[in-house]
């Protein structure tokens, strides 16, 4: 099979904003030591030479797994002598980027050259060879399905939260779109896991850490997979995953419920067809999209999601496959599979998500900002968007949220948390580990606050990262506090399973009979039923 290695357009250290130039400044300052004596670990597949710098030891760029197109990850061969692990892989293929990111001010992103050889992940942890026995966190990215890396916003890098929570921090690549989940099953018992190629990645990449934990510093038993958005719907669908079993312990879903974490195999299947017609292929000539280049493909496959919906496919897109064999079940459907039955979880959601202004057109940053509203201007822009819903939109808003101001009702998130909320109540109902409801709802001074509690904001302070990527948080007591907090809590969850963090108050589980929520602002609070009337209020629910 010939591999496609069509480079990126070169973006591969992406938009430096003062801030980060500042912050690199910073931790160059320290020593970067990397030598076979100081930074040597033996994994089962070779030796690496990593970097320790600041008190933490990098493994950057290791390869976890290999795969030819289409075929489910296998173990990475061995290696023999030292291979270096100081710089990032190749990331897997994503479509073309014809301009930077929208909210690249919010979300500073990072790009690298692109491979089909991209099965990388990375590690930092706080010590090597002194037989502690660490929590692991896996980091799995958002993009939905189809974008993304393990290193693409500059909030994923896991330095401070490995220093600051004594833990193992891991982020990996993993293949997306088209190469991550075109259903060819149909087509021989060759191709059967290839809608869910993507997932056998995930699955390798937590073997591999199984396998290597404690030549880190960790704890092969005590390992969390968290995400968001994408990320989120990935963590979702290891949960139901057979072959992911045992491989981690607890769970985190970021903003990552809104839609099924799988897709059904008619529809799967019925994408795979089209594509194969679209490139002027017959059945029986399958075997040739090995060899077809990998735009080509793509754009093949985007027209064929568009052309199987119009042909009444129920659920044409690139997801996982509900094909009953590799993903048997629905890892959420009317209830929680029973693999989940003893996972701790933790579901959340930021208050606004994409219901705010950071993607924006030149000039209009400024247009609009809400906090320049009066009585009269916000009136008419909840009309504008709850109609004859807005006074009890507005009503419900304030009782749910009474340190904010009516004028933040109009841009409540209305399509991520009811997800949220369904499976927050499905896991409630299971009887099993605990469940624990978040909402993110600090709003970042920035541009005079005009981006809200956006998908994503809730990043940096997750990763202790809030000092870093300043142009998102402003940086300042608040946020570097908060960002200390949240940090904190994610730890103790991986750690034992409960959150809590020192300047937080108290955590409950979330029950069916009090659905506790943990509402991270200024001053963070723990509400009951938070939002249910609210969302009822707009007719989400």
């Amino acid at each position: 099979m010939r591999r496609t290695f069509t480079a990126t357009r070169a973006i591969a250290a992406a938009v430096l904003t003062s801030s980060l130039v500042v912050a690199a400044a910073a931790a160059f300052a320290d020593e970067f030591v990397a030598s076979k004596e100081k930074t040597l670990v033996v994994t089962s597949k070779g030796s690496l030479v990593g970097a320790l710098q600041d008190g933490v030891y990098s493994y950057l760029g290791v390869p976890y797994a290999h795969a030819d197109r289409f075929m489910p990850a296998e173990e990475v061969a061995p290696w023999k002598g030292v291979r270096t692990a100081v710089t990032y892989g190749e990331n897997c293929f994503i479509p073309q980027m014809k301009a930077v990111a929208g909210d690249e001010l919010f979300n500073p992103h990072r790009y690298m050259p692109m491979s089909e050889a991209c099965q990388f992940l990375n590690v930092w942890t706080p010590a090597i060879k002194d037989g502690k026995k660490r929590p692991v966190m896996v980091w799995i990215h958002g993009g939905g399905f189809t974008n993304g890396s393990g290193i693409e916003l500059t909030s994923y890098d896991g330095h401070n939260l490995s220093k600051d929570g004594d833990v193992v921090v891991v982020t990996l690549n993993h293949r997306l779109n088209v190469l991550g989940f075109l259903d060819l099953s149909a087509y021989g018992e060759k191709y059967k896991t290839s809608g869910n190629a993507s997932v056998t990645d995930l699955v390798a990449a937590l073997k591999w850490v199984h396998d290597n934990a404690e030549a880190f510093g960790g704890d092969p038993g005590n390992v969390t997979i968290f995400g968001q958005s994408g990320g989120g719907y990935k963590v979702r669908a290891l949960m139901g995953t057979p072959a992911a079993k045992g491989l981690f312990q607890k769970a985190i879903v970021q903003s990552g419920s809104r839609t099924d974490s799988v897709t059904d195999q008619a529809s799967s299947r019925k994408v795979a067809e089209l594509t194969l017609a679209n490139l002027g292929l017959k059945a029986d000539e399958v075997d040739k999209l090995a060899d077809v280049d990998y735009y080509d493909l793509l754009a093949a496959s985007d027209k064929a999601i568009k052309d199987a919906t119009g042909q009444g496919a129920k659920d044409a897109r690139y997801a996982p496959v509900q094909d009953s064999a590799y993903i048997p079940e629905n890892p959420v459907g009317t209830q929680w599979v029973d693999q989940a039955k003893d996972i701790p979880l933790m579901v959340g959601n930021t208050l606004n998500e994409f219901e705010t202004v950071i993607n924006h057109k030149p000039g209009e940053l400024f247009a609009d900002n809400k906090n320049a509203w009066d009585d009269a201007k916000t009136a008419a822009k909840l009309k504008e968007r709850f109609a004859d819903k807005a006074d009890a939109v507005g009503k419900a808003f304030l009782a749910a949220y009474p340190e904010k101001k009516v004028a933040d009702a109009y841009f409540i998130d209305l399509r991520f948390r009811p997800g949220a909320i369904r499976d927050l109540d499905l896991k409630a109902k299971q009887n099993g580990a605990p469940v624990y409801s978040y909402m993110f709802a600090y709003q970042s001074p920035v541009l005079d606050g005009i981006a809200m509690a956006w998908h994503c904001a809730e990043l940096p302070y997750v990763f202790a990262n809030a000092g870093l990527v300043t142009s998102s948080t402003g940086g300042g007591a608040d946020a570097l506090a908060l960002s200390k907090k949240m940090s904190q809590a994610w730890v103790n969850f991986a750690r034992n399973g409960k959150p809590s963090a020192d300047g937080l108050p108290d955590w409950p589980a979330y029950t069916s009979d009090t659905p506790s929520t943990m509402v991270f602002d200024k001053e963070s609070r723990v509400a009951v039923d938070l939002d249910r009337k609210l969302l009822h209020a707009a007719g989400a629910l």
